[in-house]
């Protein structure tokens, strides 16, 4: 049987959820992975009253970890500048890493990968992504021989459990204040329903699929905030919902890069996957189209992807860190990306409002697939759902701006329709 050493930086709910489990399932994981994690050190910088981690040496300043005899450092702090210099420091001295942290992958992947290809250690990173839920590993290693085409995923369980109770019919104030209070949202909320967290998620899945770069330069990242009930109505009366998705997809000299609200059928594996599930499609050359889901989110399924990645790191020479010795391949131009939208209009209940705005549609060239003009929301206003044909995002913008000038018009907005 293996030993390896590790020194775990940072104690709060992710790193004491990996000490427990490994003592809880040691039996576990000595019988399938035929190693011992030998827990040596922590870097705590204050106590944690929810976990006692009795006789491990404790050493307050985070760096004093990697003076250890250790072969493994575990960075649990999160953030990105500390724990870059974390990282770096113990590539440095010649410790491996395993990190949980999804940020300072994407924002600093090429340079800690680099460092660590020539200092001859590894950085496995699997519950950077979906926690425990195997993504990278089936990038990098499951997937070796297939062309990736396009990777498609629901990254964010806050995202997903919000729109997931809006579609029953609750509003996204009450449904964002509960998932505070689950515990499956921050205090400030920003990261996950502006669609950073899914964006950072999307960023290292390319990176491993198509060789972009970490961090890739700027792409499209908008969040849920602007979505109502009233759209999940209409969206399902046509046979849609909505979902925030994080995708790449190869091009034929560019990776489509982007995380944002779609409309996606009904029938499609990801429209059923609720509350705080994660889901991945990825569609292959070999294997067709692959569907991987799993909790995103917890104490438990983070700290399965770090035993998962300590298995993988004591029985495996293999590195699945990218290095920067590939031709980075550019990212596509958002706007010249073509979809298909669905808009939404509140206008006054007037004789010609329709033909004023079809005419604008006509104007800019803009084809209507479908227009229905719905009951009366109230005295005088009633909403208009349209589905267009596909067009130039460049022109969305322009075209939302002059359908909102009507004076008829109270409120306009759009959602791209993810085709499958």
């Amino acid at each position: 049987m293996k030993n390896l050493k590790i020194g775990i930086c940072g104690w709060g709910n992710v790193a004491t959820g990996l000490y427990k489990t490994i003592k809880n399932n040691y039996d576990q994981i000595t019988s399938n992975g035929n190693l011992n994690i030998d827990i040596a050190v922590i870097g705590a910088r204050r106590d944690n009253p929810k976990c006692d981690p009795t006789n491990v040496k404790i050493e307050r300043n985070i760096f004093d970890v990697i003076n250890h005899d250790i072969d493994v450092v575990v960075e649990l702090i999160g953030g990105v500048d500390t724990a870059r210099e974390l990282i770096l420091t113990a590539i440095k001295n010649k410790k491996h890493v395993v990190t949980a942290n999804k940020a300072v992958i994407f924002n600093h992947g090429n340079e800690i990968f680099k460092e660590a290809h020539n200092n001859g250690v590894r950085v496995l990173y699997e519950s950077s992504v979906c926690a425990g839920t195997p993504a990278i590993k089936i990038l990098s290693e499951e997937l070796a021989a297939n062309k990736i085409r396009k990777i498609t995923g629901m990254l964010n369980g806050t995202s997903n459990f919000i729109l997931s109770n809006m579609e029953e019919g609750a509003n996204f104030a009450s449904t964002l204040a509960l998932a505070q209070k689950e515990g499956y949202a921050e205090p400030d909320p920003t990261f996950d329903i502006e669609g950073m967290d899914a964006a950072h998620k999307i960023g290292i899945l390319s990176s491993l699929a198509f060789r972009t770069s970490l961090p890739p330069n700027d792409f499209y990242i908008e969040g849920i905030s602007s979505i109502e009930n009233i759209d999940f109505k209409y969206a399902s009366e046509m046979g849609y919902t909505i979902k925030h998705l994080a995708i790449a997809k190869k091009n034929k000299e560019s990776v489509e890069l982007r995380a944002h609200p779609v409309l996606i059928e009904k029938i499609q594996y990801l429209a059923n996957l609720k509350s705080v599930r994660n889901g991945i499609e990825i569609e292959t050359d070999l294997l067709g189209i692959l569907h991987v889901a799993g909790s995103g989110a917890g104490q438990e399924s983070t700290a399965s992807g770090i035993i998962s990645d300590l298995v993988n790191l004591a029985n495996s020479e293999k590195n699945t860190s990218n290095i920067d010795d590939h031709k980075i391949i550019p990212l596509a131009d958002f706007l010249k990306l073509t979809f298909q939208y669905y808009i939404y209009i509140e206008a006054d209940d007037i004789p010609g409002v329709m033909a004023s705005i079809t005419s604008t549609f006509a104007d800019k060239k803009i084809g209507i697939e479908t227009i229905v003009q719905k009951e009366e929301l109230k005295e005088g206003i009633v909403p208009i759902v349209i589905i267009t044909d596909p067009f130039l995002e460049s022109e969305n913008a322009e075209l939302i701006k002059k359908i909102d000038e009507l004076d008829s018009v109270k409120k306009v907005r759009s959602i791209r329709i993810e085709p499958f």
